[in-house]
């Protein structure tokens, strides 16, 4: 068996942790680091270093900023009024995609999931029911994944949501059961957003 040098050995295991990326890949990607002249090796640590320093999250919605607020909190042309309720930050970037949503958003950061261990408190459910209660929300739209995790959230929040008198919709089945937003292209995601039902 072929034995790396100790630091390749160790940016490939780096690499072999990241979602998708098998053995093979990360030996690439480790190349391709191992092949990057001075500056651009250090702009790579660097830009990885600014990620984890200069992120957080926005204080109201829950996507990720390096601002006192998100772009889209601080953006006026939004409609206050309808809120889209998502799993990830990565969901937020798929609908803005398709340019026709122009409420805000709020951000879960995950899904309930009994079996990994996570119901509701692990989620942004309470700051989401603050939310509700403080402004002026009409309409919640709950965009999570339309898989037995997502659709098991969006009940829930349905039923905790329905009660305080706003209405709730989902979207609409345009996009595939058992995909994710992230992967959807911006047509199937129009036609989810203007296909969305009360639930």
């Amino acid at each position: 068996m072929y034995h790396y040098a100790q630091p390749l050995q160790t940016l490939i295991d780096e690499f072999s942790k990241m979602p998708g990326i098998g053995k093979k890949n990360a030996q690439r990607l480790a190349y391709y680091v191992l092949s990057l002249n001075d500056m651009e090796a250090v702009a790579l640590a660097q830009a990885v270093i600014d990620v984890k320093e200069k992120i957080h999250l926005c204080p109201q919605c829950f996507n990720f900023t390096d601002d006192e607020l998100c772009d889209i909190c601080r953006a006026d042309a939004r409609d206050r009024n309808t809120l889209c309720v998502v799993s990830t930050p990565r969901d937020i970037a798929s609908i803005e995609r398709a340019r026709e949503y122009k409420g805000s958003y709020h951000v879960l950061h995950g899904v309930i999931s009994p079996m990994d261990g996570i119901g509701p408190d692990a989620l942004k459910i309470k700051e989401l029911l603050s939310r509700i209660a403080q402004q002026e929300i009409s309409e919640v739209i709950i965009a999570t994944n339309p898989n037995v995790e997502g659709e098991a959230t969006a009940l829930y929040l349905s039923r905790l949501i329905k009660p305080l008198g706003v209405k709730v919709t989902r979207l609409a089945k345009g996009v595939p059961v058992g995909g994710d937003l992230e992967f959807a292209d911006e047509y199937t995601l129009i036609s989810a957003i203007e296909g969305r039902q009360e639930m």
